[in-house]
């Protein structure tokens, strides 16, 4: 089954906890404090195998956690690093996050990385805290949360050149004639359900790969048939070949189909229509395909290069070969690429700063509750089994300027403040 588009959750492993601890030995009176970092949580990175060419491992597997780090050790021993979370993914994976829309990382070529959620750090041990006036602190951090998203992961082909067109006008035939591919081959539309590769060696010793992509008919962008299930395996294709039933076997106009399936492309992707085009003129064997083609380049008028070709007994296939090679020579996959995502998308991890720490909203039964990223965060990493530890977080509140704005909310001594799922009570 091929499988191009899943939704996942990711979420990266928490850092261990701090520690607090002493040193206690024989003759060594004072020992200060010995408690170790904890270790940073596992990152969830996606890798590129090229040996695999679809999302399928996706279809079963739509949770990845990474592994939290090792909690810090007494005589100052940090805690173990957990390992990433290596998830592999085919070539022309793009990453995007459900709820902004942001695309986190394009993944094309072998062995390439990208971080999708980032672990979080471990938590100081009691020793970072050792200061003049305090040089036996009773306070350690718990580890950073690991970063959580849910996102889309979409594949996208990667293939040199693709078929387009209507359905049954012999796209599959005409992959199976020029390559080691076997699609599925029949006279009923969408007999092809899913994207087929093959690659192509020219008889001058070159060399490419071509995409069947499914039909297309008119309304496919807004989902119509098939719809734009497969338009986006077109984007990563540096050359369009356009194959066209010139006998109109089916009853439609051969010019029709070629403005229709252009339309189609266009209202997907403006930028489709600058990939250059080349007409296969099929079915060149049937009756009436002569005169529709003279009717057609009348239309036409030089717009593309056309080839007349016949799939099925392989008349014109050699000719029209050696121009897509040429043609393909003629552009780097290097553009190509800096066209289907621009330098400023292909991100291997972008942080967002907060823009405000905190907000206060009321609850139903009136108490007032703190959220955001950058006070929960505080929350999480502050070990309240420690007084100092509490201490230090009500004076990081303050800082925050928290204190101030539940006043100003009109909270009142003895009111609830709620941060997550834990409560306090508000003091003046």
């Amino acid at each position: 089954m091929f499988v191009d588009q899943v939704s996942v959750y990711v979420k990266a492993g928490d850092g261990g906890n701090g520690l607090v601890a002493y040193r206690r030995e024989k003759y060594v009176p004072k020992g200060g404090p010995a408690g170790g970092d904890g270790g940073n949580g596992a990152d969830v990175k996606f890798k590129v195998d090229e040996g695999l060419n679809t999302l399928m491992d996706f279809r079963y597997n739509r949770h990845f956690k990474g592994k939290r780090g090792e909690n810090g050790m007494s005589k100052n021993q940090h805690g173990k690093n957990a390992p990433h979370l290596i998830v592999p993914v085919p070539p022309g994976t793009t990453v995007i996050d459900e709820s902004t829309g942001e695309i986190i990382a394009d993944l094309t070529e072998h062995n390439q990385e990208a971080v999708i959620a980032k672990g979080g750090r471990g938590g100081r041990g009691n020793s970072r805290f050792a200061t003049p006036r305090n040089p036996a602190p009773d306070i350690a951090e718990n580890g950073e949360p690991g970063q959580e998203r849910q996102i889309k992961v979409e594949l996208k082909l990667i293939a040199d050149v693709g078929l387009i067109g209507f359905p049954s006008v012999g796209k599959s035939t005409f992959l199976s004639v020029v390559s080691a591919a076997r699609p599925k081959i029949a006279d009923y539309h969408f007999t092809t359900l899913a994207p087929n590769l093959g690659v192509v060696d020219t008889n001058d010793q070159r060399s490419f790969v071509m995409a069947d992509l499914p039909g297309l008919i008119e309304g496919a962008h807004e989902g119509v048939g098939l719809g734009y299930q497969f338009l986006r395996h077109v984007e990563r294709t540096r050359v369009l070949v356009h194959v066209i039933d010139m006998a109109a076997t089916e009853g439609r106009d051969p010019y029709d189909d070629y403005v229709k399936i252009n339309q189609e492309l266009e209202q997907y992707d403006s930028k489709l229509m600058t990939r250059p085009q080349i007409i296969a003129a099929n079915k060149m064997d049937m009756p009436g395909s002569k005169e529709n083609l003279e009717v057609f380049k009348g239309k036409l008028q030089n717009k593309h290069p056309i080839y007349e070709i016949s799939a099925l007994t392989k008349d014109g296939v050699r000719d029209i070969l050696f121009a897509i090679a040429d043609k393909l020579e003629e552009i780097p996959k290097s553009a190509m690429d800096e066209e289907a995502v621009p330098k400023e998308e292909k991100v291997i991890y972008r942080y967002h700063k907060e823009e405000d720490p905190f907000k206060i909203t009321r609850d139903d039964d009136g108490a007032y509750v703190l959220s955001g990223y950058r006070i929960e965060k505080l929350f999480k990493m502050t070990d309240f089994n420690h007084d100092q530890a509490v201490q230090r977080f009500a004076r990081q509140l303050r800082k925050m300027g928290v204190d101030d704005a539940l006043r100003k909310r009109g909270a009142e001594d003895g009111d609830t403040v709620r941060i997550l799922e834990f409560e306090f009570e508000f003091m003046e």
